[in-house]
C-alpha cells in the first residue's frame, strides 16, 4: 500500500486544470500526465490552512536524499511555465516532480527513469507557502 499523500484544495484545482489543458494541446499519451493524475487521485485533500508545515506542495522547496547514492539535492516545485532547471526549479510534470508533490519530511518515493528506479526521501522542506501563511486568493 502506498503512503498517503497531501495536497491543498487550490492546488488540486490549479493541477487538474493543468492537467486538461495539456491534455488538449498535447493529446498523445503522455505518462508523466498518467502519474500527475493518479498522484492527484490518491491524495487526501486539505484546506491551505490546514495542511502540516512539512509536507511538500506546490512552491515548496524541499532537499531529497537520493537512498542509493545519498546525494542530496534541493528542488522547488512549481507549474511549467516557472521550471528552470538551473534554479532548481522543477516542473510538477517531471517525473521527479510528479513523485515528490504531497510528501512530508521523511516519506520515501520512487519513480521509473530510463535507467531504472530512482528511490528518495524527504529530508527537509526548506519553504513551503502555506507554513509561511501565503495563501493565494
Amino acid at each position: 500500500m502506498q503512503k498517503a499523500i497531501f495536497i491543498t484544495k487550490q492546488d488540486q484545482q490549479q493541477l487538474q486544470e493543468l492537467l486538461a489543458e495539456v491534455a488538449l494541446s498535447q493529446p498523445r499519451d503522455r505518462g508523466d500526465l498518467v502519474a500527475l493524475r493518479d498522484e492527484l487521485h490518491r491524495a487526501v485533500i486539505v484546506d491551505a490552512h490546514e495542511v502540516p508545515a512539512d509536507v511538500i506542495t506546490m512552491n515548496s522547496r524541499a532537499e531529497l536524499v537520493d537512498l542509493d547514492s545519498g546525494e542530496a539535492t534541493t528542488f522547488t516545485l512549481v507549474f511549467p511555465a516557472d521550471a528552470a532547471i538551473e534554479d532548481d526549479k522543477i516542473s510538477v510534470l517531471a517525473p521527479v516532480g510528479a513523485a515528490m508533490l504531497g510528501y512530508r519530511v521523511g516519506d520515501a518515493f520512487e519513480w521509473t527513469v530510463p535507467g531504472g528506479t530512482r528511490r528518495m526521501r524527504v529530508a527537509n522542506v526548506e519553504y513551503q507557502p502555506e507554513a509561511a501563511g501565503e495563501f493565494a486568493s
